[in-house]
């Protein structure tokens, strides 16, 4: 943001402190105005004509505009992704050891992709791998939604569940 000096219009279209429009005036008188009341001049709309400049404590400003997006920060919330790998001929202890992960992962909020390595010869039966794959999305649909659906991606296929939101 443009602020006292940096200003280069020469008019400004003139906001003061309680919010009430002053009119167009010439910038050196703006600057006067907002120097007699120990306050800032700062461009509020610089594509404007002309631009419009409001007469405000810019620090106190800035401070409260930190303060916004900290808040904002504090607010969000970052999505992991996890990863459960698995392989076409898992067997049922195994997977149930994945599955279990999985759930944790999704209990927790992060998005989990499962996906089948295919090795050797393996990659000709894609549909065992497939299988497993809507085996463990079968398993997860009560705590999850499949976002993407199973697809090959080189030598592997994988599916990506997103814990179901509750609001």
């Amino acid at each position: 943001m443009n602020v006292n000096e940096k200003i280069r219009a020469r008019e400004v279209r003139l906001i003061d402190v309680n919010g009430e429009q002053l009119g167009v005036k010439p910038r050196n008188e703006a600057l006067d105005i907002a120097a007699n009341a120990n306050l800032d001049l700062v461009m509020v709309a610089p594509n404007a004509k002309p631009p419009v400049c409001r007469v405000m404590d810019y620090g106190k400003y800035r401070f409260e505009q930190q303060k916004k997006e900290k808040e904002a920060r504090k607010k969000q919330t970052v999505i992991k992704v996890k990863e459960v790998r698995l392989s076409p001929g898992i067997e049922d202890h195994d997977f149930n050891t994945k599955l279990r992960n999985a759930r944790k992962f999704l209990e927790k909020g992060d998005k989990v992709k499962a996906s089948v390595r295919f090795r050797g010869r393996a990659i000709t039966h894609k549909e065992l791998g497939q299988k497993v794959l809507e085996r463990m999305a079968d398993e997860c649909k009560d705590i999850a939604q499949v976002e993407t659906k199973p697809k090959m991606e080189g030598r592997s296929m994988f599916l990506m569940l997103a814990p179901l939101n509750e609001k």
